[in-house]
């Protein structure tokens, strides 16, 4: 097989490669466009609880639009605008300081997303020529992105590259055949990850109900297996409130080992696995598990195998369990559970105080979280109860970080085809 040198590197010689203001001139896409400048743009004033989707940058993730982030503005603010009206079946590419962010837009409840100027879509008229999928996934490809990322910050300190200068960057165009047969394998990996993901916030959602059915509605089952409270079970008062007969209230760290990172030395971090990892924030967690990049050869403070770790500085939350030791920094806190309360009950513990936690946060720039916000929760609980609990939410919490590990493998395949399907390497 035949290669050929292009902007982006070698490719089949049979390929055909063309600018995009080549596409738009042969009608193949319509000219990009992005969203509004000036005095027509959107303000605070504008946005309202529910709407037309207003994307930006940061609401573009993993190659899809997040609408529990994006702002929303009325439909009478949204046909009020001039461009930036982006609808299904459009790739979209961030253009401005968050460079490089690519999403489709799938299909969705709204009759059109707006778009913010750092927002570009590229939308396909001749789908016999270039798939919308292939493209998406062409924009996420290495090569493509470090040409993009080149192009844009082009001597300025801060990037952008403009509409104008887009028409510039070329697409390696190979037949529609295999272009079709790219994005299905590509997308099928993509489709088992989503709904992982998909299944993980429904267990997650179901064993948080639980908890909160259990430990905060007092409604666990009783002898019988119904409702406590709800069945005339015997509540009783406490200094803080009505519990039921045989509970017990303690503050976390006397069901709990509490410990507050420290940040080693900055000149004891590398890169190359010498030492120990090191958590630095939430940052550092994906999903329920961790993806550290830091190592330190001097750790401070240290958390064990199965504790639990979250974010206690600018982000916090996002609760994990470790998977072995880990160097602490100071945005993060760990918890160990001690042999008479299961960890899972207190992970759904924090999970369920984490509002509470987030407004006792202090701090003018970075929010942080002290120690004896931590300490100082109060546990409502009853042994036996907690067993109950434990023995439901396990398998639950199990699962979750089965799918996430297998998440993982999914993208690492995905991540190591990607590249060689865009430039041939690999024919299909």
């Amino acid at each position: 097989m035949k290669f050929k040198d292009t902007e982006l590197g070698k490719v089949p010689s049979g390929w055909i490669v063309k600018s995009v203001e080549e596409l738009i001139n042969e009608k193949i896409i319509d000219k990009p466009l992005d969203g509004n400048n000036g005095s027509i743009h959107p303000t605070q004033k504008d946005f309202v609880e529910s709407g037309i989707p207003f994307v930006m940058a940061s609401d573009i993730e993993s190659g899809r639009i997040n609408y529990n982030t994006c702002k929303y503005i009325s439909d009478e603010t949204a046909r009020g605008l001039k461009k930036g009206f982006a609808k299904c079946g459009d790739v979209l590419i961030t253009h401005k300081a968050s460079i490089g962010r690519v999403a489709l837009v799938k299909e969705n409840e709204y009759p059109f997303i707006v778009l913010t100027p750092q927002v570009t879509y590229y939308r396909i008229n001749d789908s016999s020529i270039l798939n919308n999928k292939f493209l998406m996934y062409y924009f996420t490809w290495n090569n493509f992105t470090e040409l993009f990322t080149a192009w844009a910050q082009g001597g300025s300190t801060r990037a952008y590259l403009g509409i104008t200068a887009q028409q510039k960057l070329p697409i390696v165009i190979p037949s529609i055949s295999e272009q079709n047969k790219i994005s299905d394998i590509l997308s099928s990996l993509d489709k088992k990850i989503e709904l992982n993901n998909e299944m993980n916030k429904t267990l997650e959602e179901m064993a948080q109900a639980l908890f909160k059915r259990w430990f905060v509605d007092f409604e666990f089952p009783n002898e019988e297996g119904k409702p406590y409270k709800s069945s005339g079970g015997e509540m009783i008062e406490s200094e803080f409130g009505i519990i039921p007969k045989d509970w017990r209230i303690l503050k976390l760290d006397e069901i709990s080992d509490i410990t507050m990172g420290v940040s080693p030395s900055s000149k004891s971090y590398n890169e190359d696995k010498i030492g120990i990892a090191l958590l630095n924030g939430a940052s550092d967690f994906v999903g329920k598990l961790i993806k550290s990049t830091k190592f330190t050869t001097e750790p401070k403070k240290i958390c064990k195998k199965g504790d639990m770790v979250f974010g206690v500085r600018a982000t916090i939350g996002n609760t994990v369990f470790t998977d072995k030791e880990y160097a602490l920094g100071r945005g993060v806190a760990a918890v160990s559970s001690q042999e008479i309360i299961s960890r899972e009950f207190i992970y759904f513990n924090l999970n369920n105080s984490m509002d509470n936690l987030i407004n006792s946060a202090s701090g003018s720039v970075f929010l942080n979280l002290k120690k004896s916000d931590i300490t100082d929760l109060k546990v409502y609980f009853n042994e036996e109860v907690v067993k109950k609990f434990h023995n439901i939410a396990k398998s639950l919490i199990d699962k979750i970080i089965e799918n996430d590990i297998e998440s993982e493998l999914l993208k690492e395949k995905r991540d190591l085809l990607l590249p060689k399907l865009m430039n041939g390497e690999i024919r299909v």
